[in-house]
């Protein structure tokens, strides 16, 4: 399939669920496509853009590793997600691969996520968590920014810092959410 049949495929993809996987599933069985997705997806001033971030999202949670080669590209590039549609896939994209990088299991992303990747996804997610964004797009980050500050303290201080300003002016999932990584945050510093 060429990158413009590609291209048409996404533009047929709708928000459903059961769309959004379909053109996953097409994705992972014909991974030549991958870099045509990511390729798609940063044309962010695109409306598909947003689609593709939807199939994009479907696939890494499904198969995170198949972004492994193009971990420079999407660091180098998410910053520039500016599509709120898009924005909350790519800031969960974000949260799986601080997840993998996490894990107690032995993984790749252990060894391939490199300081460089981890500052930028740390700088886009501080972005998501000041900028007017939904709060889906900042629950992901919040969580994406509580994991890497465990190595970096200065993440949790300066996330502690969004969260409890922006407390009382966020609907009740942001404060859930927000109590959750306040209440993990303070475990670790015990």
């Amino acid at each position: 399939m060429t990158k413009e049949e590609f291209y048409n495929e996404l533009a047929k993809v709708s928000a459903s669920r059961e769309s959004r996987l379909n053109c996953a599933q097409l994705v992972k069985n014909e991974m030549e496509l991958f870099p045509y997705l990511i390729e798609i997806l940063f044309h962010v001033d695109d409306k598909i853009s947003c689609h593709a971030a939807w199939v994009f999202e479907f696939v890494c949670e499904d198969y995170i590793y198949a972004i492994i080669p193009h971990l420079d590209t999407f660091t180098i590039n998410i910053h520039r997600v500016h599509l709120e549609s898009a924005v909350r896939p790519i800031s969960k994209v974000c949260q799986f691969l601080a997840k993998a990088y996490y894990s107690k299991e032995n993984n790749t992303f252990k060894r391939l996520l490199s300081p460089k990747h981890k500052e930028r996804i740390v700088e886009t997610c501080f972005d998501w968590m000041i900028n007017r964004h939904k709060v889906a797009s900042k629950v992901f980050a919040m969580e994406t920014l509580f994991l890497f500050g465990q190595e970096s303290t200065w993440i949790h201080d300066d996330l502690k810092q969004i969260l409890e300003q922006e407390f009382q002016t966020h609907s009740a999932a942001f404060k859930s959410r927000a109590k959750h990584i306040l209440h993990r945050m303070k475990k670790i510093l015990k």
